[in-house]
């Protein structure tokens, strides 16, 4: 992406009722350089919507009529967590329980939406239909040049047999591609802008992902709303530098990572320091911010990653041409 609009990579997306069912994965050994080896069965539970109409105004999407497009199946709500547990404590689901259990989001009494709200406040629809927008048309160079990088540390997941893949930061679902050579792959994917769901479920029918393999949340990475160890790999591209709290985010990534999972990521950092980039960087900071829903341009994200408390952390760097000032990038996984 060679405009600001590039880190509008980190978009969100809709709230919704959901239904719920629950599996148990197989046992599954994964093997890393650092000889971390691990078998754990894990239990899981993963979202599927129900339809409602008990659904506030102010929450409702204004979707624009594109053929192209793939309408989300419900509309937004604004239950809280409780009222999700209740909910799905009281209905005839294949499920018990909701499996929204943020470790932090305890501490709260107020629901999941004023949590989501507290870490990223509300934008104007016309912004956020914007930035989906924007994500949607105009990095199209940058993820064909990024896709070198990608496609190594994806390779991960098809070896490390990771089944249940949570991506934070989803937006307009670029990434999906790239699961869809594991046939048994379920994917969650989390957004704070609602407007970006239409777009992350057309990729995912372009992707060859069957949309019943595939859920959008309106959340957030700060308060991720899954279960203790429930996924095998959680996956983040240009996600770290708009979040409002990096270290808590990473402590939510390792704490819904299984042991043995894996997270991969692909982020942006500052330039080095005393360069003309990074004066740059320093200068176009607060307007990126502004212009960019919250994007950083001189975060240190590769050394945030290396002190989250991985077993071991491998990653690497690479300059790209359609990146411009929001270089250098830092690629690579990390295991649990």
């Amino acid at each position: 992406m060679s405009t600001p609009v590039m880190n509008l990579l980190n978009s969100p997306i809709l709230g919704i009722k959901l239904s719920l069912h629950s599996f148990t994965p197989k046992n599954k050994a994964i093997n890393n350089t650092h000889n971390h080896n691990h078998n754990h069965k894990s239990h899981i539970m993963m979202h599927k919507r129900v339809n409602s109409d008990k659904l506030s105004s102010t929450m409702e999407s204004l979707l624009p009529d594109d053929d192209n497009l793939v309408e989300p199946t419900t509309k937004p709500c604004l239950c809280g967590r409780r009222h999700f547990i209740e909910a799905a404590a009281t209905t005839t689901l294949t499920a018990t329980q909701f499996p929204v259990q943020p470790a932090t989001a305890t501490n709260f009494d107020s629901d999941y939406t004023a949590l989501v709200n507290k870490f990223h406040p509300p934008k104007p629809d016309w912004y956020q239909k914007f930035m989906a927008w924007a994500l949607n048309s105009c990095t199209k160079s940058y993820e064909a040049e990024v896709a070198q990088y990608k496609s190594q540390i994806f390779s991960n997941l098809k070896e490390k047999k990771a089944n249940k893949i949570l991506e934070i930061g989803i937006g307009t679902g670029p990434n999906l591609s790239y699961y869809t050579s594991n046939s048994d792959v379920q994917v969650v994917g989390i957004d704070p802008n609602p407007e970006m769901e239409k777009y992350a479920r057309s990729a995912a029918v372009s992707a060859g992902l069957p949309l019943s393999n595939f859920e959008f949340i309106h959340a957030v990475g700060e308060v991720i709303p899954l279960s203790d160890a429930s996924v095998d790999a959680v996956v983040g591209t240009l996600v770290l530098c708009s979040v409002k709290d990096v270290d808590l985010t990473l402590k939510e990534v390792r704490r819904v990572l299984r042991p043995g999972g894996v997270y991969l990521f692909v982020e942006h950092v500052a330039a080095k320091d005393g360069t003309l980039l990074r004066f740059l960087q320093r200068v176009l900071d607060p307007l990126q911010q502004t212009l960019a829903d919250g994007c950083h341009l001189s975060r240190e994200t590769g050394d945030s990653i290396s002190k989250a408390g991985f077993s071991s952390v491998e990653f690497d760097t690479a300059i790209l041409s359609n990146a411009t000032f929001i270089n250098p990038h830092v690629y690579g996984i990390a295991y649990q």
